[in-house]
């Protein structure tokens, strides 16, 4: 039996585009599984795809073309404002004092610079940011906790210190962890972010860390964004809230993730 007498391909491509709309990836090998078709008819159907404007393609599979729009921080952080506290103090329970700490921007960034503050017990705790809300944020926090602002160009929405010369600073330290936001936490493509400019930061924030924690909602959870910032080998801990899908939490746990779900302390 081919290819075509199993599913047509009209029909196949309807579905994976239904795919597409509601978890915002789709992959290959997935494709080619559940539609009992080979990897080449798969990437054609994701080709087609494309070509009509509903897709984009990315390693391993397609997003959808216009999957998770960038919002400004100020919207963003009044959205699941209860999980993203208690991701953020889940989070900062994951730092010690004396520690050297890189956080980046976005509303969970926010949550978490504002965990640690609270966190009265800590001290000697040195915290780099490119975003200049975070920095704010941790400002109640001094003398207990240090803080360094990268400097580099001033991006919108986000309110994020980006190349050039945003990683300058970020190149001559080495830090105990990494606290990192996201757009997409993916088992195959691992964590990606929505814009470009930060997910660059973000990727040198991985590489001068000991640790790496990703502080993803359970909206970002098999969703795939532009930006590619790390492989899920790179991550040490991934910070979710209670509401992620248990068969995603399983996938990745399954891939040698440790995934924490805020509210478990």
């Amino acid at each position: 039996m081919t290819d075509a007498e199993i599913l047509p391909a009209e029909l196949r491509r309807d579905r994976i585009r239904g795919r597409l709309d509601s978890r915002g990836y789709v992959r290959v090998a997935d494709i080619a599984r559940d539609f009992a078709v080979s990897s080449v008819t798969a990437r054609t159907d994701l080709d087609a795809l494309v070509e009509a404007g509903v897709a984009r393609r990315v390693h391993g599979g397609a997003v959808a073309a216009g999957a998770v729009p960038e919002s400004p921080v100020e919207q963003s952080v009044q959205t699941g404002m209860e999980s993203k506290r208690a991701i953020g103090r889940r989070a900062a329970s994951l730092v010690d004092s004396g520690q050297s700490v890189f956080l980046d921007v976005g509303s969970t960034a926010l949550a978490v610079a504002e965990a640690l503050v609270e966190r009265t017990e800590l001290h000697d705790v040195v915290v780099i940011t490119n975003g200049l809300s975070t920095a704010l944020a941790l400002e109640p926090g001094l003398p207990r906790l240090t803080v360094y602002v990268t400097g580099g160009a001033l991006r919108p929405l986000q309110h994020s210190l980006v190349n050039p010369m945003g990683q300058q600073l970020i190149g001559s330290v080495h830090a105990d962890v990494a606290i990192l936001g996201c757009n997409g936490v993916d088992v195959e493509a691992g964590i990606t972010n929505v814009n470009l400019p930060e997910a660059e930061i973000k990727r040198a924030m991985v590489e001068a860390s000991d640790r790496v924690v990703i502080t993803a909602d359970a909206s970002k959870l098999g969703r795939v964004t532009l930006g590619h910032v790390a492989v899920l080998s790179d991550v040490e801990t991934i910070v979710t809230d209670a509401a992620a899908d248990v068969e995603l939490v399983a996938e990745l746990r399954q891939a040698g993730a440790r995934v924490e779900l805020a509210g478990d302390l």
